[in-house]
C-alpha cells in the first residue's frame, strides 16, 4: 500500500462506491458507462495497491471485505464533498453563489443599488451583498483598494480617469431636509433667498453637494452660513436637524425617500431653482476582472440607469 494517496484515483473510487451500491460488477459498471472488462482491469488495479481482495462474490452480488469497508466509507464522503465542490463552482460561474463589494454616493444608492440588491437576492437569496456609502473620494480610495467590485461615483479631479472603466452616469439634484414645523415649510417653493440666515448640515467642503448649494447661494447674493455641522451620515444629519433649525442639502433621492416614508418628523422641500449637481458614473477599475455574481449585480444597476427618469 506504498504512495496509495498518489496511486488511488477518483475513477477507482467510484467504482468501489458503485459496486457496494448495486452489488454487481457488471451494474457498477452500466452505471460508470464504461465496458464490464474495463471494470474488472480498474477493480485488480485497486486490488494490487491494497495488496488484498476487496470483495468477495457471493450467491447475494459482491461483499466488501473489511479493507474495502475502509474505502468505502471515506469513498463517499470524498465524492459527496467533489459532488458539492462541482455544484459550487457551476453556482459561482453562473452568478448564483460568491461575495459582490459595491459602493455608492448616497443618492445612486437609493435610486439604483438597493434596487439592484432586491432584485439580484429574488434569484440568489445566499448572496453576500456588502454595500458602502461615501463620497467619492472615499469610494475611490476602495476601488483602487480592492475593496469595491464596482462603484457609483465621480472621478475626482486628481486622479487620471484612463485608469478606470467609467460607464453610464445620472445628474443629481439637490434639496433641502429640515424638520416638521420649520419656517420653511410655511412657504409653499421657497427660493435660494428664502434660505438665508439658517445653519446647514452638510457634507465637508469641497464636495459636489456642497460647491453646488454654494455656487447657487453666491449666485443669488445670499451669504453662506457660519453655523456649520459637518458630517456624511444621513442618521447624524436627521438627528441634528430634529432638534435644530438648520437645513440639509441632500439628493432628490434622499429627498423621495424622506417623503414616502416620513422619516423622523423630517420634511423635504424643494427650491425654486434647480439645483443641479456634477454627474456621478458607474465605475471599475481596468483590467480587473469581476465575479459573477458581480458582474449580475452591475448589470441589474445598468439596467436601472438605463431606463428613462419619471
Amino acid at each position: 500500500m506504498q504512495d496509495l494517496t498518489s496511486r488511488l484515483q477518483w475513477r477507482h473510487l467510484r467504482l468501489i462506491h458503485a459496486i457496494d451500491e448495486y452489488g454487481q460488477l457488471s451494474v457498477a459498471a452500466d452505471h460508470l458507462a464504461i465496458t464490464q472488462p474495463a471494470a474488472s482491469r480498474m477493480l485488480a488495479e485497486v486490488e494490487q495497491m491494497v495488496g488484498q481482495p476487496l470483495f468477495a462474490r457471493t450467491s447475494k452480488g459482491m461483499v466488501p471485505t473489511a479493507i474495502a469497508e475502509v474505502l468505502i466509507r471515506h469513498a463517499g464522503g470524498l465524492l459527496r464533498a467533489l459532488a458539492s465542490t462541482a455544484d459550487e463552482v457551476a453556482a459561482f460561474g453562473a452568478g448564483k453563489t460568491g461575495r459582490v463589494r459595491v459602493g455608492s454616493v448616497t443618492g445612486a444608492a437609493i435610486a439604483y443599488v438597493v434596487p439592484a440588491v432586491h432584485a439580484l437576492k429574488q434569484d440568489v437569496e445566499g448572496a453576500d451583498v456588502y454595500v458602502g456609502v461615501g463620497p467619492s473620494d472615499t469610494l475611490m480610495e476602495g476601488l483602487l483598494n480592492g475593496e469595491y467590485d464596482f462603484i457609483l461615483s465621480r472621478v475626482p479631479n486628481e486622479l487620471d480617469p484612463r485608469l478606470f472603466e467609467i460607464m453610464d452616469w445620472r445628474n443629481e439634484t439637490a434639496e433641502f431636509l429640515v424638520r416638521s414645523g420649520h419656517k420653511l415649510t410655511q412657504i409653499a417653493r421657497p427660493s435660494i433667498t428664502d434660505l438665508a440666515g439658517f445653519g446647514w448640515v452638510a457634507q465637508a467642503t469641497g464636495t459636489p453637494m456642497r460647491k453646488a448649494v454654494e455656487e447657487a447661494f453666491l449666485a443669488h447674493g445670499v451669504p453662506l452660513p457660519e453655523d456649520i455641522v459637518t458630517t456624511t451620515s444621513l442618521l447624524v444629519m436627521i438627528a441634528y436637524l430634529q432638534i435644530s433649525d438648520s437645513i440639509s442639502p441632500v439628493s432628490s433621492e434622499v429627498g423621495d425617500l424622506v417623503r414616502s416614508t416620513g422619516v423622523g418628523g423630517i420634511q423635504s422641500i424643494t427650491v425654486q431653482q434647480p439645483l443641479v449637481i456634477s454627474p456621478y458614473h458607474l465605475i471599475q477599475r481596468k483590467s480587473v476582472m469581476i465575479n459573477p455574481l458581480a458582474q449580475r449585480l452591475r448589470n441589474l444597476v445598468v439596467d436601472g440607469l438605463s431606463k428613462p427618469l419619471a
